[in-house]
């Protein structure tokens, strides 16, 4: 059955992938209609997130927030699909880097770098950076459920020398490198929500305490990696800039989730800048807790 859905679908997938970008973000606009005005795709819990974050703004701003979000939603998904056939010069025309020469001296210093960042901005374009680097890269991932589909992703990401590892995956991968004195460059997602019974840290995000995933800073104290924060900026529909933030080149003198706070404040400054580029659909603060003990569940 597996097999079956990914020929039916990948024929379609491949047809939009080479629409030119006119068309491409046309086809957006069509699933912005779908997507948000036909069927309210989690609209719930985009707008009880963003009431909560901002309890100073009105309905108005909120609803203008929400109206820009499910459209860069959109525009995030075509440009997903378009990762099939763009080409490499393309790609470094429109997600451009203003200082890749920090990681290339952290690479030439022969250091491992642990790249954070949050579900912002885009980051399926990301994997151009390998072409600006030498070092092996990782992206630790959610597995697709569909291996045809989950093998196609792993395809496209390999182009550009980079693995995408699981959970599970990423501790022995990343260190059999460190064993065989390889360097690497490892991306962390790191805005994830912690489940609330496994969680060793709780810190505010956006005004609200919540478990916060740690795995990115104890493997880079664990291997002794730079620690980089990648910051996104949309320019202009379908062109990205990307600013690389040292947090630490010498993490283990940290205190423990001291590196994961850090990292939480710059990715509220990026919400700040520009709320409506931040991934409202994910239940972020699903296990808040702004009381001793109680959790709250935002439902929707």
């Amino acid at each position: 059955m597996q097999f079956i859905i990914y020929i039916l679908v990948y024929p379609f997938l491949w047809l939009i992938s080479i629409l030119p970008f006119r068309l491409l973000y046309a086809f957006s606009d069509f699933l912005y209609l779908l997507i948000y005005k036909v069927f309210g795709y989690r609209k719930k819990v985009v707008i009880a997130n963003l009431k909560l974050v901002f309890p100073e703004k009105n309905d108005k701003e909120i609803k203008t927030i929400t109206n820009k979000f499910y459209h860069h939603l959109c525009d995030m998904m075509v440009e997903a699909i378009k990762s099939l056939t763009i080409s490499e010069a393309e790609m470094k025309k429109r997600f451009k880097f203003t200082n890749v020469e920090l990681l290339q001296d952290i690479e030439n210093n022969g250091r491992s770098i642990a790249l954070m960042c949050a579900h912002y901005g885009s980051w399926e374009w990301i994997f151009v950076l390998q072409s600006y680097i030498k070092n092996k890269g990782f992206a630790v991932y959610k597995r697709i459920e569909n291996k045809y589909f989950d093998r196609l992703i792993k395809g496209i990401r390999a182009k550009y020398n980079s693995e995408l590892i699981t959970t599970k995956e990423t501790i022995p991968k990343l260190m059999k490198a460190k064993v065989n004195k390889e360097t690497f460059i490892c991306g962390f997602v790191s805005d994830q929500s912690a489940k609330a019974w496994k969680a060793q840290h709780w810190a505010k995000f956006m005004g609200h305490r919540v478990p916060m995933h740690t795995g990115a800073e104890m493997l880079a104290k664990r291997l002794d990696m730079a620690v980089v924060f990648f910051k996104v900026k949309r320019l202009k529909r379908g062109y990205y800039e990307t600013t690389f933030e040292t947090i630490t080149e010498h993490p283990k003198e940290f205190n423990n989730y001291e590196i994961t706070d850090i990292f939480f404040r710059k990715v509220e400054q990026q919400i700040h800048e520009a709320p409506e580029f931040y991934l409202w659909t994910h239940k972020r603060w699903k296990y808040k807790d702004d009381s001793p003990e109680n959790y709250n569940v935002i439902k929707g």
